[in-house]
């Protein structure tokens, strides 16, 4: 990988980090945007594609507002799609969304640090705040920012080193990468249905979403 591509990469990690909530919020964090971008900028669209879409289905579930625990799928993604660019999909995509999963779980712990960090901050200059000093809130939201860049900066070359070594590995035997990727995919649709399900609610609702699967069953059943 050229140095141009590499660090288009990491600047690309950091930037999807920090659409997750500081700025932006133009859902640039989502696995399918991001993996995209990704296999773009690797020269590998397709993998980038499909590796989002396995990661997106995990990601469905989450919603990053107020102080709820959440994963970082952002540079978890980029990763994943490094790990997986110019390899035959069947036996690449299991793996990538493995370390996909746990780095976007390393990402959650990081995001709760960084809110420990936020709330230190807050308790050292309540006082001033208190007492309306100007500059004291802009400083507070503009510490918050960087300490978020340096977060979502140590995610992306934690991940990208990472995976970078992991492309340096052998390789899995045929079978075993075979069955990760079937495992990987059948967990993400779980992970997606139960996360709709929760959502639902009520008998009705659950209803009609499993009306609408059993359609979209019997349609690809058709084809």
């Amino acid at each position: 990988m050229s140095e141009p591509s590499l660090t288009a990469l990491v600047l690309w990690a950091i930037v999807v980090g920090l659409d997750l909530a500081s700025v932006l919020q133009a859902l640039l964090n989502r696995p399918l945007v991001a993996g995209a971008v990704a296999g773009a900028i690797l020269g590998d669209p397709g993998t980038g594609l499909r590796v989002g879409a396995a990661l997106e289905l995990f990601a469905l579930d989450v919603l990053p507002i107020g102080a709820s625990r959440y994963p970082d799928y952002g540079a978890a993604t980029v990763a994943a799609v490094l790990l997986a660019a110019h390899q035959p999909w069947v036996t690449a995509l299991g793996p990538a969304v493995l370390l996909g999963v746990i780095l976007a779980h390393v990402g959650s712990a990081s995001i709760i640090m960084h809110r420990r960090v936020t709330a230190w901050a807050l308790r050292r200059t309540a006082p001033a705040l208190d007492r309306g000093e100007p500059g004291v809130a802009g400083r507070v939201h503009l510490a918050g920012l960087i300490a978020d860049l340096l977060r979502s900066g140590v995610l992306a070359a934690l991940g990208i080193g990472l995976a970078f070594q992991l492309t340096k590995a052998p390789h899995l035997d045929l079978a075993t990468a075979r069955a990760l990727t079937i495992v990987a995919v059948a967990g993400g649709f779980v992970a997606a249905i139960g996360g709709a399900l929760r959502r639902a609610g009520t008998a009705r609702r659950i209803a009609w979403f499993a009306g609408g699967m059993a359609v979209g069953v019997l349609a690809l059943a058709l084809r």
